[in-house]
């Protein structure tokens, strides 16, 4: 278990170098370009493999316990160590970012995006896998710290090279935007270890704060928070999604959204609760009302770009729907109770799920009638897919009423948790502020559910015209790389115990202060 972790964060690195290196003969295939891509499915799918196994091994009965761990002496001067370990908060966004990028290393080896050499598409991609797992797993500040770094500049190149119309513009501003909260994050982990003698993960949860004063906890929370929130991202630190999500390619944009947003909420769940609890106190509540405000906003922008005649981008709006499903995880984590992060949690696996389906749509939809403009997929002609392509049209209404939040599917439980938190917040939380926050957040469920049954009433609906062009519908290899995503939608959402059964020992633990 101990070695597989590892494995596991290093095998996409080794492979990203593998990629860049000659294919040997016998693997060349038809061509060097299928052969690289070839590698990447090959890589990503023993990576995928080796966290099946892990999380099959792993103990389901004290998912509280961190396992798998490896602890060795990295840089003594400062007590950073290579520290590794898993629990039952970190164990399902391991599989959810292994899943994602074999999916879209398997999509990419049929539709490979436009763009230069597909040695230095797939380098990136696994460098990209390597610095998200990285994140997940490391258990040191200044490692997380490194491994948060180090998914930026991948993502950078995939947009800047193989993205679409304005894609420099969208990857300067995603760079910018990300290296500037970065910096701030840096300061605030490096007061944290330098104030209480460690960048231990572990021991500073078990500490609970108690070696950090309340000052000092409020500034660290302040700065590492502005860091991750732009990330998550929060409002309004967001501008720079929408644009980063139109330009990028079908596969940046599905692990953007599906993966990398997730890095942010995860560092509130793993660092500031249980580091500085006295100074996420004190913004508990100014986080719920960003957090509120961007569940509005984000609907209330989907609206505008689903109105006929705004030419909203059907990529744009998903993002925009982004920025209000993270809202209700930031809202759990705002509620500071096993109930509301458990749902933040469950709403992050959630989102990686459908909106990474929903990118894989759009990006077919676009690719089959060359626009993802709105209002030239419902013109004259109409896009009609329920009577073009009925399947690629069912499968787009299953993920639009799975992002709405429809009970039976995983969209359902972490919006109903992070609620339910917000309905009894933790001890000394303002309980009057919160139930406000809770019913301007219920009122942006039903916002969601306007715009995305919109959507497919433009998209999927209107009548199919015999002058219309025949469009392909769904073909055999993205179906195989959906269906996954469509079965643990389901499974999510019928079975949410499968996923709160492992992440709420480790929440109950992690709040009390590393007593289980």
């Amino acid at each position: 278990m101990q070695f597989l972790l590892a494995f596991i964060v290093v095998a996409p690195l080794v492979g990203a170098v593998a990629a860049l290196l000659p294919a040997p003969p016998g693997l060349k295939g038809s061509s060097p370009d299928q052969a690289v891509l070839r590698h990447g499915v090959t890589v990503t799918g023993a990576i995928l493999l080796a966290t099946i196994v892990l999380a099959a091994g792993f103990d389901h009965d004290h998912p509280s316990k961190m396992q798998a761990t490896t602890d060795i002496s990295w840089i003594p001067a400062l007590d950073v160590r290579i520290h590794l370990g898993i629990d039952g908060i970190s164990l399902p966004l391991l599989v959810l970012t292994a899943l994602l990028t074999f999916l879209c290393a398997l999509y990419s080896y049929f539709k490979m995006p436009a763009g230069p050499s597909p040695k230095a598409f797939v380098a990136l991609v696994l460098l990209l896998e390597s610095g998200t797992l990285a994140t997940f797993a490391v258990l040191d500040l200044l490692l997380f710290f490194l491994a948060f770094e180090m998914v930026l500049i991948p993502m950078y190149f995939l947009i800047a090279r193989w993205g679409g119309a304005a894609r420099q513009a969208a990857a300067w501003k995603f760079i910018l935007y990300t290296l500037l909260g970065s910096v701030i994050m840096l300061l605030g982990l490096l007061l944290i270890g330098l104030k209480s003698g460690t960048f231990d993960m572990v021991a500073l949860a078990t500490d609970n704060g108690r070696g950090l004063t309340s000052s000092v906890q409020v500034i660290a929370v302040l700065a590492i928070g502005v860091g991750l929130a732009v990330k998550t991202p929060m409002w309004p630190l967001h501008s720079w999604l929408p644009d980063a999500h139109t330009a990028a390619p079908t596969v940046g944009s599905v692990l953007l959204a599906g993966v990398l947003l997730k890095m942010g909420t995860y560092g509130f769940v793993r660092i500031l609760l249980p580091i500085a609890p006295d100074g996420m106190h004190t913004f508990a509540p100014y986080l719920a009302a960003f957090a509120v405000v961007g569940i509005v906003y984000g609907s209330l922008a989907c609206l505008a770009l689903v109105r006929p005649g705004s030419k909203g981008d059907l990529k744009r709006l998903i993002a925009y729907s982004s920025v209000g499903h993270m809202g209700f995880v930031l809202l759990g984590i705002a509620s500071m109770t096993p109930t509301g992060v458990n749902g933040a949690l469950f709403a992050n696996i959630a989102h990686g799920l459908i909106t990474g389906l929903l990118f894989f749509l759009v990006g077919a939809v676009k690719e089959r009638y060359g626009t993802a403009d709105l209002d030239t997929l419902s013109g004259a002609t109409g896009a009609a897919l329920y009577g073009r392509a009925p399947r690629l049209g069912g499968l787009l209404a299953f993920a639009a009423v799975a992002s709405l939040g429809l009970p039976g599917l995983a969209g359902f439980w972490g919006e109903m948790l992070a609620l339910f938190g917000s309905f009894h917040p933790a001890e000394g939380l303002s309980r009057p502020a919160f139930l406000t926050f809770m019913s301007i957040a219920a009122f942006g469920t039903l916002l969601t559910a306007a715009y995305m049954l919109l959507v497919v009433r433009r998209v999927c609906m209107g009548e199919k015209r015999e002058e219309a062009h025949r469009i392909a519908d769904i073909r055999s290899y993205e179906f195989a790389a959906w269906t996954p995503l469509v079965a643990l939608t389901v499974l999510a959402g019928l079975w949410p115990a499968v996923l709160l059964g492992l992440t709420d020992p480790a929440v109950q633990k992690l709040l009390a202060g590393g007593k289980s």
